[in-house]
């Protein structure tokens, strides 16, 4: 495959003002220079900004370009997912990437879906084909995970359900990735699982997020970004070199596509994407 046909994906966030609604226009605008395969469209906790995801959504396929709609089920009833999946067929979309999710802070835990391998099944028999089903995949496993092997149980689990593929969480470790390409495999999990890429623009802004999600930070990349201080230039020189080495490992050991975290930001992504040719 040559780079200029390497797949890339794009994830943004609805915005949640008028400007931001205006940035991200400008933004999207810059970022489809990459040619996405699809732009994806998260979605908030427990649904909560669902109208801000189907607008956002709509805009991109308005603008040419295939979109996917993140889609949470934890706190949803079958008749609202039902409701949802018609309104985004009725849209035009035909890629979903579905997730378990999680409840906003505060709220008890009900609804009719414990675990995204639910969502799928009911998808695929409320829908057939008419949806490519995405969903997640831990290489450093989900930080909620009883057990590593647990973990992979609930990926193949998913997949057995009627997912087409995965991303993953953010890495900066191609060794889990690999080594996680090769536990599927051995369970007969015939998925491309697509290696979700976090540009590094913001030393706190990736300690936080890392917390959260469980991803790991390498020692080394950590000191290196503690080192530089409140040197914003130096560690967004720094993460450039970092993550375009990390995408280059990647695509030489066969990873099927980049999937970029974004963050709503275009200058990282792009100049990655230029360092890689794609």
């Amino acid at each position: 495959m040559s780079p200029e046909r390497f797949p890339v994906s794009i994830e943004f966030f609805p915005p949640k003002t008028p400007e931001g609604v205006d940035k991200l226009r400008t933004v999207r605008q810059a970022m489809y220079a990459l040619k996405p395969e699809f732009c994806s469209v998260t979605f908030g906790a427990g649904g909560s900004t669902q109208e801000g995801t189907f607008s956002t959504v709509r805009d991109i396929l308005a603008e040419g370009v295939p979109a996917a709609s993140h889609f949470s089920c934890i706190g949803a009833t079958r008749a609202l997912v039902r409701q949802q999946l018609a309104t985004l067929k009725a849209m035009g979309v035909r890629r979903l990437v579905a997730l378990r999710g999680d409840l906003p802070s505060g709220y008890g835990t009900g609804g009719e879906f414990h675990y995204a391998s639910d969502l799928v099944a009911f998808i695929r028999d409320e829908t057939g084909d008419d949806f490519h089903i995405e969903v997640a995949a831990y290489p450093e496993v989900h930080p909620q995970a009883r057990s590593p092997d647990a973990d992979l149980h609930a990926f193949a689990t998913k997949v057995r359900a009627g997912a087409n593929s995965a991303i993953t969480q953010y890495f900066y470790n191609t060794d889990a990735y690999f080594r996680f390409l090769e536990d599927v495999d051995a369970l007969g999990l015939n998925v491309p699982v697509v290696p979700g890429i976090m540009p590094i623009a913001s030393s706190s802004q990736l300690m936080r997020f890392s917390d959260a999600c469980g991803a790991e930070i390498p020692r080394w990349i950590r000191l290196r970004l503690q080192g530089f201080g409140d040197d914003s230039a130096s560690i967004k020189a720094f993460g450039l070199d970092v993550v375009t080495d990390l995408c280059e490992q990647l695509r030489a050991g066969g990873a099927p596509g980049l999937h970029f975290y974004s963050m709503n930001q275009s200058a990282a992504t792009l100049e990655i994407s230029r360092r890689l040719g794609l």
